[in-house]
This record gives C-alpha cells, sequence and structure tokens, in this order.
C-alpha cells in the first residue's frame, strides 16, 4: 500500500485531511482549526503530509481535485453523494461492511437511530455495534455516521465532538 496523505482546506472550517491509495480512499478526517503537522495515518506511524500533485495527463487526474470541491460543496450546504467512492473496507467484518453499505443509504437530510442502522444492516439488535463503528469510522462524510442519532436524542460523534455533528446535520436541514 503506498498511502499519501492530502491536507485541504475549507473556509469556515479548517483543514481537512483524506489518505488515499490511488483512488481508493483510505481514510477521511474532517476539516477542523490547523494542527501540528504531526499526522498519522489509519493504524500507522507519523509520516509527513503530502500535497498529491497530479497532472492532467495522468489517468483519473480530476479524481483529487474533484473529489475536495465536492467535500467543499457539502461543507457549504449543497446536497453531496459518494457513493461512486472507492472506500478501503477490507479491514471490515461482514456485519461492519454491511453496516457501512448501510450508512451510504442514509440519504442527506435524513437521520436513523443507531438500531435503525443496526436493522438495515441485518441486525436488528446489534446498536451497540452500530454505535461502536460509527465511533471509530475514519470515512467522515463518505459514511456519513452524523446522520445516525441515538433513540434519546442526538448522539456522541466520537473525537469531533457533537457540535460539529449538529453542524452536519444543520447542513442537511435536520435541526436536533
Amino acid at each position: 500500500m503506498a498511502a499519501r496523505c492530502l491536507r485541504y482546506e475549507v473556509e469556515g472550517w479548517g483543514v481537512g485531511e483524506l489518505w488515499l491509495d490511488g483512488a481508493t480512499v483510505l481514510a477521511h478526517a474532517l476539516p477542523t482549526p490547523a494542527r501540528p503537522d504531526d499526522v498519522r495515518p489509519p493504524g500507522g506511524a507519523s509520516s509527513p503530509a503530502q500535497t498529491i500533485a497530479v497532472e492532467a495527463s495522468q489517468p483519473g487526474a480530476d479524481f483529487v481535485p474533484g473529489l475536495v470541491e465536492r467535500i467543499r460543496a457539502h461543507l457549504g450546504g449543497r446536497r453531496t453523494v459518494y457513493a461512486d467512492l472507492s472506500l478501503d473496507l477490507e479491514w471490515c467484518t461482514p456485519f461492519q461492511d454491511s453496516l457501512a453499505r448501510a450508512l451510504q443509504r442514509v440519504p442527506w437530510g435524513d437521520v436513523v437511530t443507531y438500531g435503525e442502522l443496526a436493522a438495515l444492516a441485518g441486525r436488528p439488535r446489534a446498536a451497540r455495534a452500530a454505535g461502536t463503528f460509527c465511533a471509530e469510522n475514519r470515512f467522515s462524510l463518505f459514511l456519513p455516521c452524523h446522520r445516525v442519532v441515538a433513540a434519546s436524542g442526538i448522539g456522541g460523534y466520537g473525537d469531533t465532538g457533537v457540535e460539529v455533528k449538529r453542524r452536519l446535520l444543520a447542513l442537511e436541514g435536520v435541526v436536533l
């Protein structure tokens, strides 16, 4: 695997990171206010971030700039879909893969509970497992865990925090 990190900036959000192996997304971190240069690839040791230069003559040359533009559009409040992305899900168990596929089907502006997500993935009694999967999601926006809420309210949003979850949902017209 030849993981490369691309940092990009979104006005009003900060700096985000895309970890890529060719056109496969290994991980995506939502933009946050600028932070130190120490970045870690998924499950790996420190590595300096790179700006990925893609020449126009290379196959798929528009992939990275196009993906970053889609992220910027999403964070600007424009309806965005990522179903065409190749995500590295090889590490998933069959149930986790089902959760990922179910998440990709939760449309812009809708929310489901952790229990509903588990049911969509074929295991209706596995709400806690669905919550754990969402908490460990390394594909922010692409697997839209911000659209998954607790039965009693908004629920958590990992290290990013509930306020970011509220902000993402508000972009989609959902207020909790």
